[in-house]
């Protein structure tokens, strides 16, 4: 089957919206001057690179040097007291102070260690049996060991433990003594007195400090009240998309008002019946423009009885789009859109294939799956991502993920750490990262950075200029 040719509305919509997010041509090495910040200049050197192993050729000394240098000014900018990186600057106070690091070892691992803990003390004290429990020291003493562990007060715990086994009741009480000694001994007790303790430490408290310079502890009320507010950014986001895409639907049915051909979806979920590998790819959709499949993909609908009744109408995928709050997560998420797409693309030609979606049931035609590709002029008929955000001044060419995998490289933690001592810092160190950005799978996505932030930049389009776009759509003389 072939599908028709989107409707010239469609595609004058998505020509006419304008793309603010989109990035400028990339300067040349030999452009670069002093003014240009250290990211900008990576990634020319970055780009660069790339270029010259795409065509075989080896990158020159002088783009090496470009490369070891800005990153060396990178690494100082970030290591700067003011307004400098704090998660290199914690990295770096972990690299030189054992109390920091074993800190950080017992905090990967604390989560588990308190839910180990509090599993220990709800078999043997547990609100509801201690409402069973007469009256008396025993009650009181294992009450006052679940209230130690519900405020996370270990050394109260521990203290709480060494009088409850000292207890005569407790010793009355074989099973129990036992069960107490155990939890005293526990190793993830050890873990959690240790880390208590280690919190007094200065240089511990200055690594605290700047991880939450970087962001709240995750866990703490502060991360759950900033993850409740992106949550409510994204959904406001989801919304101004789904609008303007109604919009969009709404132009697009004025030319056939009997029988819309259009409707929009949201929350559109890829089922399991589609072949291939749904590891890691997108498999919800936040808002889709479906248009009603021709006759021809009625006539498949029918010789697959065993996919959808004959009566349900049948659809084919027009566009994709996804909203995002900022670049950033439009960037990161771009990996997991082709994979969706490619997952989508696996679907059988002669087949229909149920969605389940916030508006119900819907009946997709595999041709329309099979049709989408991830090659750039597809992608710019079929997908867009929509975000609310105001476009960066001058807009960033260095990738926040490529910047944070440079910064926390073996080689720049080793430069930060000379640093940090007042020791000599030479770029030359810098040199293997270079050869590694060259050489390595481990560097592929930075190696390809620049690439993809054009890609999913061109992508983009503002809510406010794809409403825009579709206002301004001529009345007539389209279909």
């Amino acid at each position: 089957m072939t599908l028709p040719p989107p409707p010239l509305l469609l595609a004058e919509t998505l020509r006419r919206v304008e793309r603010r997010y989109r990035l400028p041509p990339l300067a040349t090495p030999a452009s670069l001057t002093d003014a240009d910040t250290p990211a900008t200049k990576l990634a020319v050197a970055i780009e660069a690179a790339r270029k010259a192993a795409a065509s075989a050729h080896v990158p020159d000394a002088a783009l090496e040097r470009l490369f070891a240098d800005a990153l060396a000014q990178m690494i100082r900018h970030a290591m700067r007291p003011e307004g400098g990186d704090a998660m290199l600057q914690a990295t770096v106070l972990r690299h030189r102070e054992a109390q920091v690091r074993e800190y950080a070892e017992l905090a990967a691992s604390a989560d588990q260690d308190r839910r180990t803990i509090h599993a220990a003390v709800n078999a043997i004290a547990h609100p509801a049996k201690l409402e069973r429990q007469p009256p008396g020291a025993q009650r009181d003493g294992l009450a006052r060991l679940q209230a130690a562990a519900a405020s996370a007060s270990w050394p109260e715990l521990m203290q709480e433990l060494g009088r409850l086994h000292e207890s005569p009741d407790i010793a009355a009480s074989p099973a129990l003594a036992r069960d107490i000694a155990k939890l005293a001994a526990q190793p993830a007790l050890v873990h959690l007195l240790r880390l208590d303790a280690l919190t007094a430490d200065a240089r511990v408290r200055q690594y605290r400090a700047l991880l939450e310079r970087n962001g709240p502890r995750p866990g703490s009320a502060q991360a759950i009240a900033q993850g409740t507010r992106s949550q409510q950014r994204g959904a406001a986001v989801e919304m101004l998309a789904m609008q303007a895409l109604d919009a969009l639907a709404q132009r697009l049915n004025a030319a056939n008002p009997t029988n819309p051909p259009y409707r929009v979806v949201t929350s559109m979920r890829v089922p399991s019946a589609i072949p291939g590998s749904h590891e890691r790819a997108k498999t919800e959709w936040d808002a889709v423009l479906l248009e009603r499949a021709t006759a021809s993909a009625d006539a498949a609908d029918a010789a697959n009885a065993a996919d959808t009744a004959n009566t349900a109408e049948v659809w084919n995928i027009r566009l994709l789009l996804e909203a995002k709050a900022s670049v950033d997560a439009a960037t990161t998420d771009l990996p997991r859109l082709l994979r969706g797409l490619r997952l989508l693309a696996h679907a059988d030609v002669d087949r229909v294939y149920t969605f389940e979606t916030q508006q119900g049931s819907v009946k997709l035609s595999g041709a329309s799956l099979h049709a989408l590709s991830t090659d750039d002029a597809a992608l710019r008929d079929a997908v867009l991502y929509c975000c609310d955000a105001p476009a960066e001044t001058p807009p960033r060419l260095l990738g926040a993920a490529s910047r944070m995998q440079l910064l926390s490289a073996h080689p720049s933690v080793g430069f930060a750490n000379a640093l940090a001592e007042h020791r000599s810092a030479s770029a030359h160190a810098l040199d293997t990262i270079w050869q590694a950005l060259l050489e390595s799978p481990h560097w592929h996505s930075v190696l390809h950075q620049y690439p993809m932030l054009v890609q999913v930049r061109d992508l983009m389009v503002h809510t406010d200029d794809l409403m825009a776009a579709i206002r301004s759509l001529p009345q007539s003389g389209l279909s």
